[in-house]
Formats: structure tokens, sequence, C-alpha cells
């Protein structure tokens, strides 16, 4: 399953398909808590950011002088967290800086020059490709500049279906898969590869195994701390309009 915006999200619970769980980020639990939706996080796929800022010239990495003033972007990726705070930064854009819309194209477009820098790109995926250019890629991770840190990718439910005994048993079964995955990286790799050689890419195999050391070791831990900060920091930058109590949008189910 692909991450579920809003509206998608909010179709799929409605008749005839009802799904039991959906896939989503957690940035995007919380605006489905402020717009009072019924859904509730209740695991954890990635429980590490992923997305970065990469760019080709060292000189950009710097908070305080930002020397980019062509960005590629994907989409509206700038007016949702975690990069519309990150945008406000004092030295993080240029007020004068031209945002390119690429969709996909990100590494692209840098590579040809077109953009001095991509916004959104993903560490595991965009930063392997670039690697794989023969670059060496200015990667700046959103944590480390002023974004608190969150999960990347995030189960949620319906708030009356949190208590089913399925749901825990299957976090029970992702626990006992990640821990296959993150114990066997190369040989689960292959298994995929060989069910879909479609896919059997270097950059797919790199992304891999740059992604099975972020999948949570205990899928249905949470980490209130982290969830209440996150929270704090979109009413802070004025992105919700309220602060939800941490149990109206996420459970831990042990």
């Amino acid at each position: 399953m692909s991450p579920l915006p809003i509206p998608r999200c909010l179709r799929a619970w409605w008749p005839p398909v009802k799904p039991d769980l959906a896939i989503t980020y957690q940035p995007q639990v919380h605006f489905f808590a402020d717009e009072g939706l019924p859904l509730v996080r209740v695991g954890t796929l990635i429980n590490s950011p992923l997305n970065t800022v990469i760019a080709l010239d060292k000189q950009i990495k710097t908070r305080q002088i930002c020397k980019a003033r062509r960005w590629a972007t994907r989409s509206a990726a700038l007016s949702r967290p975690p990069w519309r705070p990150w945008r406000n930064m004092r030295g993080s854009i240029r007020p004068a800086s031209k945002l390119v819309n690429v969709n996909f194209q990100l590494t692209s477009a840098l590579l040809a020059g077109q953009v001095d820098a991509v916004i959104g790109g993903y560490r595991n995926i965009e930063a392997q490709e670039l690697k794989l250019q023969g670059k060496t890629p200015v990667v700046m991770n959103v944590e480390d500049y002023g974004v608190p840190a969150y999960d990347e990718l995030v189960i949620v439910a319906h708030r009356d279906a949190i208590h089913e005994a399925k749901i825990r048993k299957f976090l029970t079964a992702l626990q006992a898969g990640v821990g296959y995955l993150r114990a066997h990286p190369q040989k689960s790799w292959e298994a995929f590869a060989a069910a879909h050689p479609e896919l059997r890419t270097e950059l797919n195999h790199q992304a891999w195994l740059q992604t099975v050391p972020l999948f949570a070791t205990d899928p249905a831990a949470l980490d209130k701390a982290r969830y209440e900060t996150y929270e704090q920091f979109l009413y802070n930058n004025k992105l919700v309009k309220k602060v939800t109590p941490l149990t109206n949008y996420a459970v831990e189910l042990h």
C-alpha cells in the first residue's frame, strides 16, 4: 500500500471498501486528528524521517548561508510539513529562490543542472541514485535543521477497531517479519528480487539495504514524547488549529 492522503484515506473507510489498516505518514496523522477524523496510529513501519535536502555543491551545506537559488520539489511538498517550517528558517531558502515542480524527477533535474538543490528527496532513494551516478551528494536531513524527528511510515486504523484482536496479531506478525528482514537483509532481497525480477536493479538493491535498518523493531511501540513534540511543533508553526491530546490519535497495543 502507498501512504494515503486525506481524501483517499477517508474514502477508504466508506462502503463498499472497509480496510482494516492503512499506511500513511506520522505528520498526516496529526492532520487527521486536527480535522477530527477517526483514524488512530496503531503501529510504525519506518521510525526515522526519510526526507532530506540534497545538493551537489558542497558550499550549499550551511544553515546560515544557503546559496541554492533554484530548488526542485515534487508536487506541493513545500506546503506540507516538514518543509513549510524548514523553508521559513533563517538562511534555509532565499526569498528570491525559485521553486521548480519536477514531480518525481528530482535527481534528473539536479544532474542536468536545472536546479541547485532538491527538497523532499529520500535519503534511501535519491541519495543512493546520485551515488550510483558517480556523484557525492550533500545530504541534509530535516531533523538536523530544526524539524523534530518523526516516524516516516505508520499504520492507522479506525478508532472503533483499534482494540480488535486481529490488529494485535498483525503487529505481532509484522514484528517477526521485521526481525527476519533485519537479520537477513541480503537473503530477503534475493527472495524479493526473485519474485519481482522487473525490480532487480542496483538502485533498488541499494535502497533495500539502506531501508532495512530503518524498520521499527517493535512496530507496536509508541514514542509518546516524539508524537507530542511533533504535535507542538505543528501548532507552533500554525500548521494545526489546536494541540490534540495524544490519546486521540495514537495508541500502543501490547
